[in-house]
């Protein structure tokens, strides 16, 4: 680890010490830089790692990255989404993010594409209406890097005319940098919508909500 030298000794003892008093208020807060030759073989070193900007601490023989308070985005879409047919997969494009930290949209709006790995929380949120009598069956799931993500999937039926229902769910992935996931959506009738509520005497609400924490590097 790169080690910053102390004042050098000189003929007064008391300006050393003053010296000395202040490199050591500046320098034990700061963390020392990991280098190449710095092993994890001892745990509870803390270091940071210039290459990546991160602190990182050794555990278990190798080097853990701190999670920093990053890797967090709020998506919405504020306009009602319809099918064009029925039992087809869409992806849903989100509108630019209500606040994002190393998770941003891609190209196209439906990817949203995160910067850094590690594991994080989504948590997903529709609101689905039926404008018929209909028995209306839908499903949403995650895709990751264009493959659908099996044991995520939701279904949920409504049947009542105009009436407006919520659904949601909050999962765990593993996300690799520059991984991407979009949230793709089905309906079995046409009549069956994701509705967003303008605002009038109360505030409005999204027709869906994405909510994406990182918790563990």
């Amino acid at each position: 680890m790169t080690a910053i030298a102390p004042p050098p000794v000189g003929p007064d003892w008391k300006v050393w010490a003053r010296q000395l008093s202040a490199f050591l208020s500046r320098s034990l807060v700061r963390l020392q830089f990991k280098t190449q030759n710095d092993t994890a073989a001892e745990d509870g070193v803390m270091l940071w790692d210039g290459v990546d900007g991160y602190p990182v601490v050794s555990k278990d023989g190798v080097w853990r990255q701190l999670v920093m308070a990053d890797g967090y985005a709020e998506f919405v879409k504020t306009t009602t989404v319809t099918a064009a047919a029925v039992n087809t997969p869409y992806a849903i494009t989100m509108d630019m993010p209500l606040f994002d930290n190393g998770i941003h949209l891609g190209t196209p709006a439906s990817r949203i594409v995160f910067d850094e790995g590690g594991v994080y929380l989504l948590a997903f949120s529709a609101q689905i209406l039926a404008t018929s009598a209909n028995a209306i069956e839908f499903n949403f799931w995650p895709r990751l890097d264009g493959a659908d993500v099996p044991f995520n999937r939701i279904t949920t039926n409504t049947k009542a005319n105009g009436t407006t229902t919520v659904v949601s769910r909050s999962i765990a992935f593993t996300i690799s940098a520059g991984s991407y996931i979009e949230v793709i959506w089905q309906v079995d009738d046409l009549s069956g919508q994701l509705v967003a509520t303008p605002a009038a005497t109360l505030p409005s609400a999204p027709s869906v909500t994405l909510s994406i924490t990182r918790i563990r590097a």
